[in-house]
């Protein structure tokens, strides 16, 4: 009974460190995953060790019904067992709870900085505007003294068989 015992603990151990593995990859994802994704990973997570939590309870509970009641020593190391896998579940769980405002922060300047580049394009999409306009003033400018010209020319030569009036000419 004992050895089966030891076995379970040793799998739940194993299960722990999984999940610790999983929380970690979770966590890198959470750095390059948009707002949204990460709560809805981190509420995921939160359920998933809430359940795993429920389970080991159950756990405990049904082994301490099963089991004959042995000498005081062995259930109390029994239940320190047990209590030990619960300890290590609520780790991840803490540091979730550290790492969210260090994510919330991290958003924050992430926002921030799309802020920043969003002014910035603005900024540029404003002077790209501004040498537009520059540029159709002067395109304009230059239409109008092309026109000139072409009235002049049209007036000299209207002009030129009445008169020789060459030095005139700019």
């Amino acid at each position: 009974m004992l050895l089966l015992l030891l076995l379970l603990l040793l799998l739940l151990l194993l299960l722990l460190l999984l999940l610790l593995l999983l929380l970690l990859l979770l966590l890198l994802l959470l750095l390059l995953l948009p707002l949204l994704l990460l709560l809805l990973l981190l509420l995921l997570l939160l359920l998933l060790l809430l359940l795993l939590l429920l389970l080991l309870v159950l756990l405990l509970v049904l082994l301490l019904v099963l089991l004959p009641p042995p000498p005081p020593p062995p259930r109390l190391l029994l239940l320190l067992l047990l209590l030990l896998p619960l300890l290590l579940l609520l780790l991840p769980l803490l540091l979730v709870l550290l790492l969210l405002p260090l994510l919330l922060l991290l958003l924050l300047l992430l926002l921030l900085l799309l802020l920043l580049l969003l002014l910035l394009l603005l900024l540029l999409l404003l002077l790209l505007l501004l040498l537009l306009l520059l540029l159709l003033l002067l395109l304009l400018l230059l239409q109008l003294l092309l026109l000139l010209l072409l009235l002049l020319l049209l007036l000299l030569l209207h002009h030129h068989h009445h008169h020789h009036h060459h030095h005139h000419s700019q």
